[in-house]
């Protein structure tokens, strides 16, 4: 039996899904000043991370915090200290994907650190009083709102259609010179 035959009919519907998405990598540098001059840098973290998501303009703010330690030598490496300071930051995530259709008053928004905050590197400032460290972090978002898709209609219902074939009006052979070893896995 082909739609055709059936006279398919479609209707709008209103749903929640998925209407947005981002992704955004960045290595941003601190500078944080112990309260002794270090002579060398021992080891260097990223500790406490806490953030929370908000949409802004055409993207996702990031708003968080997390606390650096530097554990550091100083006179002359014959003593140790940790040097700890908080660091707020706000990370504007652009969405690479946006639904122009969806409610804007029904949004929600989500983050995910892909890649928690991570102290890639620590130097001591050639002043000698600071170090600055690197920092990597990424964020993956996805904004969740209402928006409207079109569906197929089955005149009779669905206990009509038990047992029954349609076809879509695709003829198989299109596919006949397809390699299978070719298609992606992942989909």
């Amino acid at each position: 039996m082909t739609i055709a035959d059936k006279q398919l009919k479609c209707r709008e519907i209103i749903t929640k899904a998925v209407c947005g998405k981002g992704r955004k990598f960045s290595t941003v540098t601190h500078t944080v000043t112990p309260p002794h001059n270090p002579t060398s840098i021992l080891g260097a973290w990223i500790i406490n991370h806490q953030y929370e998501a908000v949409r802004s303009g055409d993207g996702i703010e990031v708003i968080g915090t997390y606390d650096i330690n530097i554990w550091y030598s100083y006179n002359q490496n014959s003593e140790t200290d940790v040097a700890k300071e908080t660091v707020s930051y706000v990370e504007n995530v652009p969405l690479s994907y946006l639904d122009p259709k969806h409610r804007a008053s029904t949004e929600e928004v989500y983050s995910e650190a892909t890649q928690e905050p991570n102290c890639v590197e620590a130097n001591i400032t050639s002043s000698g009083s600071s170090v600055v460290v690197r920092v990597e972090r990424e964020f993956a978002v996805e904004m969740i709102a209402e928006t409207k898709v079109c569906v197929a209609v089955c005149p009779g219902g669905c206990d009509d259609e038990d047992g029954k074939d349609y076809e879509f009006g695709l003829d198989d052979g299109d596919y006949e010179d397809l390699d299978p070893d070719l298609l992606d896995e992942d989909l």
